[in-house]
């Protein structure tokens, strides 16, 4: 199972970005969703998260009110559209895949996604 996380660059304070993951619709169709987010010498931290179905949607207090998170299964995409972005939005994001089993209180943590992508970078300057 393989995740392809793309959309990162440089960007301005203030401004947007939209991230993708695509993965084979059959598989990802059997997974809920999520980003995460490491910044150079700190750990993963959880970013937002999707249910299979979109019905619930996940976020860091960080992030609340500037980032989405959506999905299309019939594409097999999720994306992440940050906008507002800050420079402490700098990191590396990776996207994942959780199984439908997964309760609320464990889709904020990383070791509940078991299919991960590669990552894709974000640098924000101020």
């Amino acid at each position: 199972v393989q995740l392809q996380a793309s959309g990162g660059g440089l960007v301005q304070a203030g401004g947007s970005v939209r991230f993708t993951c695509a993965a084979a619709r059959h598989t990802f169709r059997d997974y809920n969703a999520g980003w995460f987010r490491q910044a150079p010498g700190k750990e993963r931290d959880f970013v937002a998260a999707i249910t299979w179905g979109s019905s619930k949607k996940y976020y860091a207090d960080s992030v609340k009110g500037r980032f989405t998170v959506s999905r299309d299964n019939a594409k097999g995409i999720m994306y992440l559209d940050m906008s507002s972005l800050k420079p402490e939005d700098t990191a590396l994001y990776y996207c994942a895949g959780s199984p439908l089993s997964t309760i609320t209180s464990e889709m904020y943590s990383a070791r509940s996604y078991t299919i991960w992508g590669q990552g894709t970078k974000v640098t924000v300057s101020s």
